[in-house]
């Protein structure tokens, strides 16, 4: 009997399965055991990819993305990767409206992946027409046979996260896990996650981590939108300034706010103790985590998910640029981390 070559058909089939990898070094001192959903692993890498995909093969489904269409989106960055990616093998063509907040890395890559790009000012508000939400919508008003993902107001953002990565995370911890972390943005990953596991075991905690400058923890707490809340800041694809109807707020338990500099430290610091070369948001995840371990959430028998979004390799010109730190003021006395490089003659 011939043997089949082992290939996958297309870089889709990778979505999804990403491994659960215990954290060690940098949780040594504290109170539980934790485990990172490294969403990293996903050929976009980023989480974003599974959205992406069943969004457009739901639209596909129903008829409403058709051969040549065009798909347009709001993004940070890493949902527009995965759209342009998932474009690219569809066939369809990609048109991004992206924060200026963007690192200038994953602007160079949606442009690279083929999508054409409209950078958008960050610090507008919603409805302001310069913002991406709005620049978006008249796109897809002015541009025939256009399909908008707008994913912060697409309950399917939920149902992609329902279907695959919370029965993985209940599936990899056997069903022991007593506390779900992750970053919330649209809400689309912490909302459909946790939507499967608490059926599962109504007990697990739930924990959204937001960002200072944005209104969700306080509209968790209150159910009222709090403009006085927003300022700018620097973390991409964490925190909001509008209130995402892709974030189901009953389901989550509690919110945890980090800052932009603890943040940034705590992503390299997770690269130096665990070799984890993870983003932004993952940083901001983990630093949530530590804060959290510190006001008395875990015991010793927690069983802690943490889901770290994307890659590190998006934030080269970011936090792992040392010249930026040092302009953002994130390098002092106590935390400089400076590594000279020694050139040889």
């Amino acid at each position: 009997m011939k043997e089949e070559i082992k290939a996958y058909n297309n870089v889709l089939e990778l979505i999804g399965n990403t491994p659960l990898i215990k954290l060690n070094k940098i949780t040594q001192k504290m109170k539980g055991n934790y485990f990172a959903k490294v969403e990293a692993f996903n050929p976009g890498h980023s989480t974003k990819d599974r959205i992406a995909l069943y969004i457009i093969e739901e639209a596909e489904k129903k008829g409403i993305l058709k051969p040549g269409d065009t798909i347009i989106e709001t993004t940070s960055g890493n949902t527009g990767f995965s759209i342009a990616m998932v474009s690219i093998i569809k066939g369809y063509e990609c048109i991004l409206a992206v924060s200026s907040k963007s690192s200038a890395d994953k602007i160079d890559m949606l442009k690279t992946m083929g999508a054409k790009v409209y950078v958008c000012p960050a610090h507008v508000s919603a409805d302001d027409p310069r913002s991406y939400y709005e620049v978006a919508k008249k796109l897809h008003s002015e541009i025939k046979g256009s399909v908008y993902i707008n994913q912060y107001f697409n309950e399917l953002n939920i149902d992609a996260h329902y279907l695959t990565t919370g029965p993985e995370i209940w599936e990899q911890t056997v069903g022991k896990i007593t506390h779900l972390v992750a970053c919330s943005g649209t809400g689309g990953t912490i909302s459909g996650t946790a939507r499967f596991l608490k059926e599962k075991n109504p007990n697990i905690r739930v924990i959204g981590i937001d960002a200072y400058g944005s209104v969700l923890q306080k509209y968790h707490q209150t159910k009222e939108f709090d403009a006085d809340e927003i300022y700018p800041y620097r973390i991409e694809g964490l925190g909001k300034n509008l209130i995402p109807s892709a974030t189901d707020f009953n389901i989550i338990d509690k919110f945890e706010k980090v800052t932009d500099e603890s943040s940034a430290h705590t992503a390299r610091e997770l690269a130096k103790t665990e070799g984890l070369f993870v983003g932004y948001t993952s940083g901001a995840a983990m630093q949530g985590l530590k804060q959290l371990e510190e006001e008395g959430e875990f015991d010793a028998n927690s069983n802690i998910v943490v889901i770290f979004p994307d890659h590190g390799s998006r934030y080269m010109s970011k936090i792992y640029n040392d010249e930026w730190m040092s302009q953002q003021g994130f390098f002092d006395s106590e935390t400089a981390e400076i590594q000279k490089i020694e050139y040889v003659k």
